[in-house]
């Protein structure tokens, strides 16, 4: 956890997901409180990596779209068969 002043957030939750947290918590020999910040940190994480990925595709749907390169699916699985065969291939030149 950083450094910086921790403040307190309230959410409301309903009461059957409240008593599974606990009963969780109680499971895990950890506190409610615990539990839901570890997984709220864990769902952030995921999504952030989640949103990274999809403005990563977004970036080379639109670098494809303006420059047209690009390699097949068979020139990827070839490539992809090598790594897995161990060897140290290069990956396949882009073309139009």
């Amino acid at each position: 956890m950083s450094t910086e002043t921790v403040r307190p957030v309230a959410i409301k939750i309903d009461p059957e997901i409240k008593e599974r947290v606990k009963r969780l918590a109680d499971a895990r020999q950890r506190t409610p409180h615990w539990l839901m910040r570890e997984a709220i940190q864990q769902y952030v994480e995921r999504e952030e990596k989640r949103e990274a990925l999809r403005q990563e595709a977004i970036s080379a749907w639109n670098e494809y779209r303006a420059t047209g390169l690009h390699v097949t699916q068979e020139e990827a699985d070839a490539w992809l068969a090598e790594l897995e065969a161990g060897e140290d291939a290069e990956p396949p030149e882009c073309h139009a």
